[in-house]
């Protein structure tokens, strides 16, 4: 976690931004309103992403509930079957297939490399972003995020 960045000031995130969702409907992170997300870029291509993946997708096991969520978006172009063989291949069935083929919602953020993850608070705000891969499901990861929800 020390590659971790944990803001000053909490950053208003881009609520109203859309992305595809798993059943080709339009999201946005304003439908995660009212709990802690942990948001995820990735693509199929990037290798970091194939070994963070199941770390977030333990981290979402262990935590994930009416507080918390681990929110995995593919960035660019990532077609829905190429994203499925991905989760296929590295045993991860529990997080979302959701896509910004647009990067619309990339660009807002500001992510710049891939993976980048963002630790969104409960109204919104970006509390702090990880540039790069790590082990979220790791004792100091699961730690930051029950700080986070409880906080």
């Amino acid at each position: 976690m020390r590659k971790l960045v944990m803001h000053d000031t909490p950053q208003p995130v881009p609520l109203d931004v859309t992305f595809e969702t798993v059943d080709g409907s339009e999201g946005t992170l304003g439908d995660y309103t009212g709990k802690v997300t942990l948001v995820n870029f990735w693509a199929t291509w990037c290798v970091p992403c194939r070994d963070e993946m199941p770390a977030l997708s333990q981290l979402q096991s262990d935590l994930g509930g009416d507080d918390f969520e681990v929110v995995t978006i593919a960035s660019g172009r990532n077609p829905p079957p190429a994203m499925e063989k991905f989760f296929e291949e590295i045993g991860v069935d529990n997080l979302p297939l959701h896509r910004d083929p647009t990067q619309a919602l990339a660009r807002e953020m500001g992510v710049l490399g891939l993976p980048i993850t963002v630790i969104v608070d409960r109204e919104g705000n970006e509390l702090g972003r990880l540039q790069g891969g790590a082990d979220w499901a790791s004792e100091d990861a699961k730690a930051v995020v029950e700080g986070v929800i409880g906080g």
